[in-house]
């Protein structure tokens, strides 16, 4: 029994007696339980017996000495007593806290694994070819990527994929605008690319509303004249272009070599800004539209036979008996859709990869998007692998990146941020603040050549990012205010990077945690370190089925308070008691485990020395 979560213990306890006390209609009854506000009188406290007074129509502290008559607490409890009008005041036993630390004090650190012969498909990053990630993606990525390492340490295969924007007119416009421009595409660099794609979006924007309105209200044969132009011009674009995207279909050698020249170059740079941000998601991960291009016609062909879909004006569409707007899978020019290719990827991935958990990593605003492909895909029990398991589809939104002004974060000149740029301004300040500490005589970096401290920047700096992004509700916008991202003090990355730090230096100048330390957490501030500590394997469950980090970093933030908390009030390198020095090592050395491995959840490292 001791080797559970005292916390755990005490409130199955407290609930087996609330009913043997007032019978089975009490089942539901929450024993309320909090850390005690006034520690001279208890660890914890029991706040049940107010609300159940009430229910019951009698005095709370009668209640509460009736609960504590049925109760059986076993060895978790020492002491309880009822304080004021019915608080149940409970003092933990050292030796159940010390048990239950030592049972987590294993490679596991507690958690329980829970494998699978499905996988899990994150959809995540889904950059479009020929354009340079912005900080959306960043979100994508880190989210995305921080969600599959939980999973994966709980036991799952998971598949990364990124759905590469990589087919269709868009992408033929930009190769034939590399072409029309003569770019040599063996040497084609993504400025290039990004040139090409803002060059073919000019010339194919055709102002057909300007025109009309020109000759309708008589403004002027000259202005008419070129927008007619404009609009003339964009056509015999858009035409070159579809007839390019004809040919690459069809399979022309030269078209597709030049557009896997142009795929290439971009993923390149993809490859190179996760890769710097400590993302887990290699080329293997690509999966972009043209992937599915050969299977569209079936996924429509597959809606109509089954009577699914229907056809008006030319276009295959999909009803929805709960709301009148359809979903449109093909259209009257026998064009496909983003929908047609998320309904051909949700098959492949519960059919081919065999994935009963299917999350798709993009932002909020496509929630409507997601909603109808989905649903359209359970009726033809696509959302089902081959035998039969049913697949949950998930479309975890996030919310936008905000400047100091409240707006979507801009570069000064009003274009999107460049992800690469924020993450090597955040490098640069990390470093920054790095070597600015070394300098001081008495830190544990001082010394340190420049490359050493080099990588403890990057460190701070990549973690000061991805933390600011993960700490919050996914959902939610937040503001991208890079001071406060790297300083070392508050709720940020780098301060969490700085306890583990500290850590490790004193267990270094301590020489270790010594052979046969055993637990004995005596003080208030070791019982709650070491409570926050035996909460690790419950907070990564939690994540790995909410799907939410921001709990994850919740934790870790406390557990660095506490442990600061705890050195202030507890000595250990000074401690007289050798086995009490030995056993606040073997504390300090559970919490810096569990720090390097909650921040490796997040994608962040763990320096020793900073």
């Amino acid at each position: 029994m001791t080797n559970a979560d005292p916390i755990a213990l005490i409130d199955q306890s407290l609930r087996v007696a609330i009913r043997a006390a007032f019978g089975e209609g009490f089942d539901d009854v929450d024993p309320i339980l909090r850390e005690a506000q006034k520690r001279e009188f208890g660890d914890w406290q029991a706040n049940v017996a107010m609300g159940l007074g009430k229910r019951l129509g009698k005095p709370p502290r009668e209640v509460a000495e009736t609960i504590l008559s049925h109760v059986d607490f076993g060895d978790v409890v020492s002491e309880s007593s009822i304080a004021g009008p019915g608080f149940i005041n409970l003092r933990l036993a050292p030796a159940a806290v010390a048990a239950a630390l030592s049972a987590m004090d294993t490679p596991t650190l507690g958690v329980v694994t829970e494998p699978s012969d499905h996988t899990v498909a994150i959809d995540m990053v889904s950059v479009n070819v020929a354009k340079r990630m912005h900080v959306g993606h960043l979100r994508s990525a880190v989210i995305g990527d921080a969600i599959a390492r939980t999973l994966e340490r709980r036991g799952r295969t998971v598949i990364r994929q990124n759905h590469l924007g990589d087919w269709g007119t868009p992408i033929a416009l930009v190769l034939t605008q590399l072409r029309n421009n003569g770019v040599n595409l063996d040497q084609v660099t993504l400025e290039d690319l990004d040139t090409a794609y803002r060059e073919a979006q000019a010339n194919a924007k055709a102002d057909r509303r300007g025109a009309e309105a020109t000759r309708r209200f008589f403004a002027g044969s000259h202005r008419h004249a070129e927008l007619e132009a404009q609009n003339e011009g964009a056509d015999e674009v858009i035409a070159a272009a579809k007839q390019d995207l004809v040919q690459l279909q069809a399979g022309d050698p030269e078209l597709h070599a030049d557009w896997r020249k142009m795929i290439d170059c971009t993923l390149d740079a993809v490859q190179e800004t996760i890769d710097l941000l400590g993302v887990r998601m290699r080329r293997d991960s690509d999966k972009g539209e043209s992937f599915y291009n050969d299977q569209l016609a079936g996924v429509v062909e597959s809606f109509l036979t089954s009577g699914k879909a229907r056809e008006d004006d030319g276009a295959i569409v999909v009803d929805f008996p709960a709301r009148d707007r359809p979903m449109i899978i093909r259209k009257r020019d026998g064009g496909f859709l983003y929908a047609t290719t998320d309904l051909a990827a949700i098959r492949h991935r519960t059919h081919d990869l065999n994935a009963d958990r299917i999350l798709y990593i993009v932002d909020i605003r496509q929630r409507d998007h997601f909603r109808d492909v989905f649903e359209a895909s359970r009726m033809l029990g696509w959302d089902t692998c081959a035998d039969g398991t049913s697949a949950e589809l998930n479309h975890l939104g996030f919310g936008t990146v905000l400047g100091a002004d409240g707006k979507p974060l801009k570069t000064r000149s009003g274009t999107n941020a460049s992800l690469m740029s924020l993450i090597e301004e955040a490098i640069r300040r990390g470093t920054d603040a790095v070597v600015a500490r070394s300098q001081d005589p008495s830190a544990p970096t001082h010394g340190l050549s420049q490359e050493d401290l080099g990588r403890i920047g990057r460190a701070v700096g990549i973690a000061a990012i991805k933390y600011a992004d993960l700490s919050s509700d996914a959902g939610k916008d937040y503001v991208f205010d890079m001071d406060r991202m790297v300083a070392f003090e508050g709720d940020t990355g780098p301060y969490l990077l700085y306890a583990h730090a500290r850590i490790c230096s004193l267990l270094d100048r301590a020489g270790g945690v010594p052979e046969g330390a055993v637990f004995q957490p005596q003080e208030p501030a070791e019982k709650d370190l070491g409570l926050q500590l035996l909460g690790y394997a419950k907070v990564v469950h939690q994540v790995s089925h909410s799907l939410e980090p921001h709990h994850l970093c919740g934790y870790l933030h406390r557990l660095a308070g506490l442990f600061a908390s705890f050195y202030q009030q507890c000595s250990v390198l000074k401690a007289e008691d050798p086995a009490v020095q030995a056993s606040r090592l073997r504390l300090c050395d559970l919490v810096r485990r569990v720090l390097s491995d909650g921040l490796d959840l997040l994608g962040m490292e763990s320096p020793q020395r900073m």
